[in-house]
C-alpha cells in the first residue's frame, strides 16, 4: 500500500463523519429556528436528519452542543467578515442582503437570541459574547469615520455602533413578520447614510 493510498482511506471516515456532522447541524438550525430551542428536541432533529437519534447523539452528545452546532452553522454563513474603513457602511448593507436569502437562519436567530435573555438558557453566553464584540466592533468602525471627519457632528461612535446593532436585530424581526413590507437592507442603509457623511 502506497502511502497516498494509506492516507486516503484515514480521510475516508473523518470525511463522512465530518459530513454527517454538518447534515445534523444543518437539522438543528431548522428545527430550533423554527420551533425554538425548548420547543425543539433532539427526536425532532434526528428526524430532519433523517437518522436514528442513536446517530445524532454519537455526534452531538446532548441538545445543548446540538444547539451551539446550529449557531456556529448560523454564524458561517451569514456572519460576513466586519467592514474596514470607508467599506464600512456598504459591507453592512450587502451583509444585510444576503441576509434576506437565509430567512431560516435568520429565523434561528430571532427565537433563540429572544429565548436566551432567561438566565438558565444554554445561549445566553454565546449572544452576550456575540453582542460585547458587536458592539466594540461597530464601535470602532463609527470611530474610524469620526477620525476622517466622515461622522456627522454630536454622533457618539459607540452609541452609533449599539443602535446598530438594536436595529438591525429589530428590524430582522420585523422583516421576518412582514417580508413584503420590510426593507431590511434598504433600512440599514437609511441609518448610516443618517450618521455617516457622505464623501466630500
Amino acid at each position: 500500500m502506497t502511502s497516498n493510498e494509506s492516507g486516503r482511506r484515514r480521510r475516508g471516515p473523518y470525511a463522512k463523519s465530518a459530513a454527517r456532522r454538518e447534515q445534523i447541524a444543518q437539522a438543528a438550525l431548522q428545527v430550533f429556528g423554527a420551533r425554538g430551542y425548548r420547543g425543539g428536541t433532539v427526536q425532532d432533529v434526528a428526524d430532519a436528519a433523517g437518522m436514528s437519534q442513536t446517530s445524532v447523539l454519537h455526534h452531538y452528545p446532548n441538545k445543548q452542543e446540538l444547539l451551539i452546532a446550529a449557531l456556529k452553522r448560523r454564524d458561517a454563513v451569514t456572519d460576513g467578515t466586519p467592514g474596514t474603513g470607508e467599506c464600512f457602511a456598504q459591507s453592512i448593507v450587502e451583509q444585510a442582503q444576503f441576509n434576506e436569502g437565509a430567512a431560516e437562519l435568520i429565523e434561528l436567530y430571532a427565537a433563540l437570541c429572544g429565548e436566551s435573555t432567561t438566565s438558565d438558557h444554554p445561549a445566553r453566553s454565546y449572544f452576550e459574547a456575540r453582542f460585547e464584540r458587536l458592539r466594540g466592533e461597530y464601535g470602532a468602525e463609527f470611530e474610524f469615520m469620526k477620525s476622517i471627519g466622515r461622522l456627522r457632528p454630536g454622533v457618539d461612535p459607540h452609541v452609533a455602533g449599539a443602535s446598530l446593532l438594536a436595529l438591525w436585530d429589530g428590524i430582522q424581526v420585523q422583516w421576518l413578520l412582514s417580508p413584503d413590507d420590510v426593507d431590511m437592507a434598504g433600512t440599514l442603509k437609511a441609518y448610516l447614510d443618517l450618521v455617516i457623511l457622505p464623501e466630500s
